[in-house]
């Protein structure tokens, strides 16, 4: 446990407002990902010493740029492992989540992470993105799954409709991808909004990694 709070150090250095239960989530990660990936592989083994930086931090670089409101609804796009849907979880309590993926065995070991982190607002789907037609969501979020022509054709189906004069911030896709990017932002037609994480965290892992928002 006092591994996983020198690694909690990461976060609380950009984060100071965390709850004692939040806190306590953000610790128990790392004990949980270890014993399930010694299971069920769904995060490569040399990342697994890495686990806050690359995985938690990153997936909370959306928490510094979009302030979902309580009662929104979020859905994760290929979400693997469980990121960045279980920190934003985690982040924001009062936000519902529904983590979706192709692949049955990721969902299991994140439903056994939701399940004991205790967090109430996390569903998961065994399915493809494209086949949800049941719901609507306020932002879809995603994490280096496919090029962004493939995720915002994925995403608008599933987005609402922005409301008239709203100052929220309009539905949208939210996605964290790495390198060059301008000819994949070519490629698909949109115009995002792009944010370097750099500039947010200063670890050297996250130069040349951007935070990409295309609206409705």
């Amino acid at each position: 446990m006092e591994k996983a709070q020198q690694k909690l150090e990461l976060i609380t250095k950009y984060f100071g407002d965390f709850n004692p239960v939040q806190l306590q989530q953000f610790a128990a990660l790392d004990e949980l990902y270890n014993d399930w990936n010694s299971k069920i592989n769904v995060i490569s083994r040399k990342d697994m010493e890495s686990l806050y930086e690359k995985h938690v931090l990153h997936s909370l670089a959306i928490a510094t740029a979009f302030e979902f409101k309580p009662g929104s609804t979020i859905v994760d796009l290929g979400t693997g492992g469980g990121f960045p849907g279980i920190p934003l979880a985690i982040f924001f309590p009062e936000v519902k989540f529904l983590l979706v993926d192709s692949i049955g065995k990721k969902l299991k070991v994140v439903d056994a992470v939701a399940e004991a982190l205790g967090l109430k607002n996390v569903t998961t789907r065994h399915t493809r993105i494209e086949e949800i037609k049941d719901k609507k969501f306020d932002f879809v979020v995603s994490r280096a799954v496919a090029p962004l022509k493939d995720l915002w054709q994925w995403s608008k189906p599933l987005l609402k409709k922005p409301q008239p004069n709203s100052e929220n911030q309009k539905p949208g896709l939210i996605c964290l991808k790495g390198g060059d990017l301008s000819q994949e932002i070519s490629e698909s037609g949109c115009r995002p909004r792009l944010m370097e994480v750099y500039e947010i965290f200063s670890e050297e892992y996250f130069k040349e990694k951007y935070m990409l928002y295309v609206s409705v």
